[in-house]
């Protein structure tokens, strides 16, 4: 197939296009790169998500459309200009692919569109799946709007799944790739109580989910990419001291959260119980559905 994809270059983005031309179970692919300066390359394609400019041109043949880009929640302390960063960067964005995909006169298949667990918000210990409504505050409202800018594709007659990513355990970046150094250091620990659901997917398996959502005709609408069973913030903790070797004594105050990643903090120390019921019920297969098998992974 040919395959467009934005946040080509982001650490899941990155790793689904190497899957993608590297083949697999699912054969090599032709990947075409959204990028937001001048194209160098024949693989690459204009476009400027702040504009809503798309190079649609570069998207004629394509069967699939992957859309992963928006800045990264965790990245930066949230302040009220951030806050705006967060919310533009996904919900123009994906306003600007849907338009693109919707005027070409033979539109990919499928659009798969990035989106967030953090639409459930806080589930406390009430596991949820694909069912539930939205939950309140900032990310929640981001997801609900990110989501609803995907419209044109869908009335265009094109099916648009939406990948709600949960904690992805990678060593290269995310918010994972910044807690094994600190836990290599002998300076990991809990955060706040411990108490809270950590909805995690291993990032072999995010790639894998994100392939198996475009081959799969059925799936369609919000798909939860998270393992079977989410663990506890303190069950991960222990997990990635057992793996790395390493004391797990530590434990971050919610106060010191609150002073180092302002609003986020809330976020942080909140809970999410968060099942991929579709992805399930779809066949899917995990080749990390274990927080240890996860960590090793991403060591690997």
């Amino acid at each position: 197939m040919r395959i467009a994809v934005t946040g080509a270059s982001g650490l899941i983005g990155s790793a689904l296009v190497r899957s993608l031309r590297g083949g697999g179970a699912g054969g090599e692919h032709e990947v075409v790169r959204l990028v937001r300066r001048r194209p160098k390359a024949a693989d690459e394609v204009r476009w400027d998500p702040a504009r809503q400019f798309v190079d649609a041109a570069g998207l004629v043949g394509c069967d699939a459309v992957v859309h992963l880009a928006g800045a990264g929640v965790g990245d930066r302390r949230w302040s009220e200009e951030y806050k705006r960063e967060i919310r533009d960067s996904r919900v123009l964005g994906t306003a600007a692919i849907a338009e693109a995909v919707a005027s070409l006169e033979e539109p990919p298949r499928v659009l798969v569109c990035g989106s967030a667990i953090g639409y459930y918000g806080d589930t406390g210990d009430r596991a949820v799946d694909e069912s539930a409504p939205p939950g309140e505050g900032f990310l929640p409202r981001v997801c609900e709007e990110w989501e609803a800018a995907a419209a044109p594709a869908e009335e265009a007659g094109v099916r648009v799944a939406f990948a709600r990513t949960g904690l992805v355990v990678a060593r290269e970046g995310g918010a994972w790739g910044r807690l094994f150094p600190l836990f290599r250091a002998g300076l990991g620990g809990r955060l706040g109580s411990g108490r809270q659901f950590w909805s995690f997917i291993s990032l072999q398996d995010e790639v894998a989910a994100l392939r198996h959502i475009v081959d799969t005709g059925t799936l369609s609408g919000p798909v939860n990419l998270t393992v079977p069973e989410p663990l506890t913030n303190r069950e991960v903790t222990a997990a990635m001291g057992r793996v790395l070797n390493r004391p797990t004594l530590l434990t971050v105050p919610p106060v010191a959260l609150r002073v180092f990643l302002g609003e986020f903090a809330e976020d942080v120390l909140g809970s999410q119980r968060v099942l991929p019921g579709k992805l399930l019920d779809s066949g899917f297969a995990y080749s990390h559905p274990s927080i240890e098998g996860a960590i090793r992974a991403a060591l690997d």
